[in-house]
């Protein structure tokens, strides 16, 4: 029985990790959830695995050593960490680029070090079998020039261009130095745009998804023509598992969807799904069309595209996204119809009540 140590397992990707981790491998397996639950970490995605008796919920910061000392002490039996915790929106880094610092750069250097101190042995080798995989971004190879035979490789060079994207540089290259300096047991994934349940409201399409059957302007940045490849996020999730438990140690995997497509596009999709998918006596059908697009002022350092090229997880691994946009979208927009409470509590800041509500003593 393998026990993982998930970060950020509260939030968007995480949680929906937690949940198909235990879907896969039912009682097999053991999860402790650590999360600080700052703005976007929200147990309420977590309420239906909250009660299983291999899940185990910890609220810690990742920059708090003695924190995470503790919890590889109190469970010796960790031998799987899963990283994901971050800070990952691109405009509040460019607001506030210290607390990506702090986060992504620190708190990687902090569990790397708390694992390695955990696994380590004598002789300087690592305890069989115990696997670390850091979770990061296609955002640190920087942008792609308009060409449909341009991708980002495992080999492409890192030119970040947010302060976001260099936090997660950086993170990434501390991890290289461990594998490289220490031969320690990791792997890296770089992914793309991810979408589906749980995600929270700041990013593009639970953004529009919100606004649109709200009848509010759905705001498009520049012409609306940068490119992103996007990944239905259970897709994602199957990498990641397959990575740290067949992957080879020391590599780095891009995850990609082979779905890219310019954010006008995707915005014009989702109008013409909710449209589609509203029943005819539903009030917010004659409001969701294109009449809510707004443009607005580019965001500083936008980057023009993004794409992956995942050739290598796929012959490696047989990992392939199954997940076509369409069909994926349809799914995302039909999980925030049937759960019109919980994007009412993260939109208001209620879901922060719930830990409180759950764990207050």
């Amino acid at each position: 029985m393998h026990t993982y140590l998930v970060t950020g397992g509260a939030g968007f990707i995480g949680s929906n990790f937690i949940h198909y981790m235990f879907k896969k491998y039912g009682d097999d397996i053991r999860i402790i959830n650590v999360d600080a639950l700052t703005y976007a970490g929200n147990l309420e995605n977590l309420k239906s695995v909250e009660d299983k008796k291999g899940y185990t919920f910890i609220r810690a910061d990742i920059t708090d050593k003695s924190a995470i000392e503790r919890i590889f002490t109190d469970n010796p039996d960790i031998d799987r960490v899963v990283h994901f915790a971050a800070e990952s929106h691109v405009d509040r880094s460019i607001r506030t680029p210290e607390v990506f610092v702090q986060t992504n750069v620190l708190g990687t250097t902090v569990m790397l070090n708390c694992a390695k101190a955990a696994w380590e042995l004598e002789d300087g080798s690592f305890k069989e079998g115990c696997r670390f995989l850091h979770v990061s971004t296609d955002e640190v190879y920087g942008s792609l020039p308009d060409d449909d035979s341009a991708f980002f490789y495992e080999t492409t060079p890192y030119d970040p261009h947010s302060p976001y994207s260099a936090s997660k540089a950086s993170s990434d290259m501390i991890v290289k130095a461990y594998m490289d300096t220490y031969k320690f047991p990791a792997n890296i994934t770089n992914c793309s745009n991810n979408y589906g349940p749980y995600q929270f409201p700041e990013k593009l399409i639970p953004l529009m998804i919100n606004n649109a059957l709200n009848g509010k302007k759905l705001p498009v940045y520049g012409d609306g023509m940068n490119v992103r490849d996007w990944l239905y996020v259970e897709d994602h999730c199957k990498a990641i598992d397959m990575v740290i438990n067949k992957g080879r140690l020391f590599e780095t995997y891009n995850v990609g969807g082979h779905n890219e497509m310019h954010n006008i596009d995707i915005v014009r999709i989702i109008i013409e799904s909710i449209h589609d998918m509203l029943a005819d006596n539903d009030e917010r059908k004659a409001h969701v069309n294109d009449e809510l697009i707004t443009y607005v002022e580019d965001r500083k350092g936008h980057d023009r595209r993004y794409a992956i090229a995942p050739d290598k997880i796929r012959s490696e691994l047989g990992w392939e996204p199954e997940t076509m946009f369409r069909e994926g979208i349809r799914k995302t927009i039909q999980w925030y119809f049937d759960n019109t409470e919980w994007m009412k509590n993260v939109t208001s800041g209620d879901y922060q009540k719930y830990y409180e509500s759950m764990y207050s003593v």
